[in-house]
């Protein structure tokens, strides 16, 4: 899962604001270093229906990279709910810092995930967070020895795959949790709230539209790790799989037949400036007017240089992030990489009702988040995540809720944050309680929006309309 672009400066309020959270009368509190990997304070709701552990859940990370840290910074805030034993990462100075980070035995550091299964389970949990083509093998494997698992999205880049990870699942009765957090956000929470509880009559139609942001667009799928969709996935599952899933479930019914068009039409050679070259440093004429330029994007500050595992003295992070620069994809030009990722998407969706849905993912716009509209037979709802505006034609009235106000007493156990720790604490409960309705994203629950994806993908190259089928 890719992280969110952040403005270039964010005080602890304004990322909370920008979050679109704020500062209620009722949270755990987070510590000053528990932040996600751009940076965000991550907080941690109440919820009733968790029950202290007597003893910490204990898991092995497959995957030390920036989604590995957000999940296994809960253990280094949470020791009484979640231990790592066990980490298994390629890259020595990431298995460094997270086996110091947690104090992992020597014993139980492995480089490739096929080293933690040759050793029998010394956890009760796997936490698969390699990268997406990746996924199959680890989850595959950790249920067969009777791991329960944490599965970042995409569940993985193969419809079979998926399907034989959800057949493994039933068959080995393990909890699997698909990291779809925005399920777990309470802004789309409220908003399936809203549409399930009749507040603007029958849902009749969706529009939803996911801006990636340009800056994010160019850093993760024109330079980044998923630039290239045949060695990962496709952007619709890498990136908006969490859109789809998000609206299956706000509408609460299943998808019958999805359309898609789009396509990679900007970040091609076709495209470059005139006097461009093939690193933003090597003397590009046109770098100064460039919005991708390298040097602009990755600063000592930026918040985009978590991928280059900088070292702990400042003073050597502007030669390490030049250095990167000259050696990665990360310091070449947008209009020179072998990227085919589509950099606008639409698809239209048609659910059980004939509720439709029509779904747009973007690459230029100036923020990313989500901006959703509901058309329902007695009312509206237009949001972007930081608040929504109800209208009800009924009584002619409309009200704006802001973000803030779902930490009221008619909201239970709202709590404040994104989701990333909101699905751990749920994950981690449904581990130890061996119930796995607590959670909202189970692999049962999530199998439909990838399915979705891979007929989405399937009606853009082929020009069809796909049915959804999961009983294939």
């Amino acid at each position: 899962m890719d992280p969110k672009p952040p403005p270039s400066s964010l005080s602890r309020r304004d990322a909370l604001k920008w979050m679109g959270v704020a500062i209620g009368a009722s949270f755990i509190p987070f510590s000053s270093w528990a932040t996600d990997e751009m940076g965000y304070p991550i907080i941690l709701p109440d919820n009733q229906k968790h029950v202290k552990l007597k003893k910490p859940i204990t898991a092995i990370t497959c995957g030390a990279g920036a989604r590995g840290n957000v999940y296994g910074n809960y253990a280094v805030e949470y020791p009484d709910q979640l231990k790592i034993v066990g980490v298994a990462e390629p890259i020595p100075l990431r298995i460094e810092r997270y086996s110091a980070k947690h104090n992992i035995p020597k014993e139980h550091q492995f480089v490739t995930w096929e080293h933690v299964f040759n050793q029998p389970k010394f956890a009760d949990a796997i936490i698969v967070t390699t990268p997406d083509a990746l996924h199959y093998g680890p989850c595959m494997q950790a249920l067969k020895m009777g791991y329960d698992v944490l599965l970042e999205k995409p569940i993985s880049p193969s419809e079979q795959e998926c399907r034989d990870i959800l057949e493994l699942t039933k068959k080995t009765g393990q909890i699997v949790a698909v990291c779809h957090v925005l399920r777990y956000a309470p802004y789309f929470i409220k908003l399936r709230e809203l549409m399930q509880e009749d507040a603007i009559g029958e849902v009749i139609s969706i529009q939803h539209m996911e801006p990636i942001q340009h800056i994010h667009m160019s850093h993760s799928y024109v330079r980044g790790n998923w630039h290239n969709s045949k060695e990962c996935t496709p952007i619709i599952l890498a990136k908006s799989c969490h859109d789809l899933d998000i609206l299956r479930w706000m509408i609460g019914k299943p998808s019958q037949k999805i359309q898609a068009f789009g396509d990679l039409k900007w970040f091609a050679k076709e495209n470059a400036p005139e006097g461009w070259t093939a690193r933003c440093a090597n003397g590009c004429n046109a770098r100064r007017k460039c919005p991708y330029e390298a040097e602009k994007i990755y600063n000592p500050k930026s918040g985009w240089n978590y991928v280059f595992d900088l070292p702990d003295d400042p003073n050597e992070v502007p030669k390490a992030i030049r250095h990167a620069l000259e050696t990665t994809n990360y310091g070449r030009c947008v209009y020179d990489m072998d990227n085919d990722q589509c950099d606008h998407y639409i698809a239209n969706i048609q659910f059980d009702d004939n509720v439709t849905a029509a779904f747009s993912m973007e690459a230029f716009t100036p923020w990313g988040g989500r901006r959703t509209r509901v058309m329902g037979s007695m009312g509206f709802i237009e949001g972007d995540m930081s608040k929504f505006t109800i209208y009800d034609f009924r009584t002619n009235e409309s009200k704006t809720m802001e973000a803030s106000e779902l930490n009221t007493k008619t909201y239970k156990n709202s709590g404040h944050g994104g989701g990333d720790w909101r699905l751990m604490a749920d994950w981690l409960q449904a581990v130890y309680q061996r119930n796995p309705d607590l959670l909202t994203s189970t692999i049962d629950q999530s199998i439909e929006s990838h399915i979705m994806g891979f007929m989405a993908e399937k009606s853009r190259l082929e020009g069809t309309v796909e049915e959804i089928r999961l009983d294939v």
